[in-house]
């Protein structure tokens, strides 16, 4: 005895006309591509529907990958399920360290050492970029931006020239 579909997708013929043109595109997203595969393979109104196993066989991705699409699909329609969302935590989402906030990192961390310490340390840079620079930056982002570049605190030399004392024979 079959179960029956909690979701079923019937697509129009503009709908299948759209999918089919939208996966052609080059510019199309390897993700947006396979949702249009799977709408139009799940399609019933235009024979014949494959299984949630054949989809998976001839689309090559996940039963839960079709499961989401198909149950997207349903309840909040084709222009949502055909959206890219980027998660607010993504990588590129709004990054507090650019090209000329490492500049000035890295500006520092080479720099002469403040009064009274040994060497730069994290903190001590985030003490003073908090001055130089217009908002904070956290210690993490610092550390990354150090270690980006390979530049290591723990040194003896971070790129400031110092006086070789030659030793008198």
């Amino acid at each position: 005895m079959s179960k029956t579909k909690k979701y079923v997708v019937r697509l129009t013929d503009g709908d299948v006309k759209y999918l089919k043109k939208l996966r052609k595109k080059k510019s199309t997203s390897q993700t947006i591509a396979d949702r249009c595969n799977i709408l139009l393979a799940m399609d019933e109104n235009h024979p014949p529907a494959k299984t949630y196993d054949q989809c998976v066989m001839a689309c090559g991705v996940s039963r839960a990958t079709i499961a989401s699409t198909v149950k997207q699909y349903v309840e909040k329609g084709m222009d949502e399920t055909l959206k890219l969302k980027r998660s607010v935590n993504s990588d590129n989402a709004r990054r507090k360290v650019d090209g000329r906030t490492e500049a000035k990192i890295v500006q520092m961390a080479c720099g002469p050492v403040p009064e009274g310490h040994s060497r730069w340390t994290i903190r001590l840079l985030e003490d003073e970029l908090k001055v130089v620079l217009d908002e904070p930056i956290s210690r993490e982002a610092i550390r990354r931006t150090l270690k980006k570049i390979g530049l290591n605190l723990t040194e003896l030399s971070t790129g400031v020239s110092q006086q070789k004392q030659i030793r008198n024979s």
